[in-house]
C-alpha cells in the first residue's frame, strides 16, 4: 500500500475537510478535482457540498471523473449523475465540468487531461474485490502503456457487467493527492490484504500523496 491510512469516526466529514484543505493549498488559480462513483461517494459529496459553501469558490474548480459506466448520463448507474445530484447541483456548479463519455472515447478525455498536467485531487473508492476506479483485478487496463491516461475496460470476472471508461494507474499517479474512502465491514478483509501487500489494483495506486480514509467497520483489526 502506498500512502497513509487514517481511521475516522465520520468518513464524509473527514473527506470534506481533506478536500477543503487541498483547495486552500492549491498551487494555481484553478483546482482540478476528479470524482468517484459508488455508495460511499454520495454521502461524501453531500457533506462536501454542505461544508464548502462559504469556503470553496466553486468557480475556481474544474471537475473530472475517475471512471464511468458506459450508460446514458441520466441512467441511475451513471457516476456523472451521482456527482451532479450529490455535489454539483448543491454548490451551484463549477468553473468547468468534464464528464466521461464512452461514445466520445478515451483519447479525447486523455487529451483534456494532458492539457491539465496534474489533477490536484483524485477521489477513489475500493471494491470488495480490490478494484478502484474501473481498474479490475486481471483487467487489461492495469497493463496500459505508461503514456496512456484513459482506457476502456471491463471486469473479466463478470461481476460488473457494464463496460467502463477509466483513468489508468499512470494518470492517477500524476495527481497531487489521491483520497481513498473505504467504508463497511465487507471491505475489511480486502483492505487488510492491500496492507499486507497483495497485488490488487487499489494497492498499486501511487501519487505525490495518497491518503486512505477508513471508517471503523472497514479498519483492519
Amino acid at each position: 500500500m502506498h500512502g497513509e491510512l487514517i481511521v475516522v469516526e465520520d468518513l464524509p466529514g473527514a473527506f470534506a475537510r481533506t478536500v477543503i484543505e487541498a483547495w486552500k493549498g492549491r498551487q494555481g488559480e484553478l483546482f482540478h478535482l476528479a470524482l468517484a462513483g459508488g455508495t460511499t461517494a454520495g454521502p461524501c459529496y453531500e457533506r462536501l457540498a454542505a461544508e464548502s459553501h462559504e469556503v470553496i469558490d466553486w468557480l475556481s474548480v474544474n471537475v473530472y471523473w475517475g471512471d464511468e459506466r458506459c450508460v446514458p448520463p441520466e441512467d441511475p448507474a451513471s457516476n456523472q449523475l451521482l456527482g451532479r445530484r450529490s455535489l454539483l447541483e448543491r454548490v451551484g456548479g463549477a468553473n468547468a465540468v468534464y464528464p466521461m463519455s464512452c461514445e466520445e472515447g478515451p483519447d479525447a478525455y486523455a487529451l483534456r487531461l494532458g492539457e491539465v498536467g496534474k489533477l490536484d485531487l483524485v477521489h477513489l473508492g475500493m471494491g470488495a474485490d480490490g478494484h478502484t476506479a474501473s481498474l479490475f483485478p486481471g483487467s487489461v487496463a492495469l497493463d496500459a502503456d505508461p503514456g496512456q491516461l484513459v482506457a476502456l475496460n471491463e471486469d473479466p470476472s463478470g461481476r460488473n457487467q457494464l463496460p467502463r471508461m477509466t483513468l489508468t494507474l499512470s494518470a492517477i499517479s500524476r495527481s497531487r493527492l489521491v483520497v481513498f474512502t473505504v467504508a463497511g465491514e465487507a471491505k475489511r478483509d480486502t483492505l487488510q490484504a492491500v496492507l499486507d501487500g497483495a497485488d490488487l489494483p487499489a494497492g498499486r495506486v501511487s501519487a505525490e500523496r495518497v491518503v486512505w480514509l477508513v471508517d471503523r467497520d472497514a479498519a483492519p483489526r
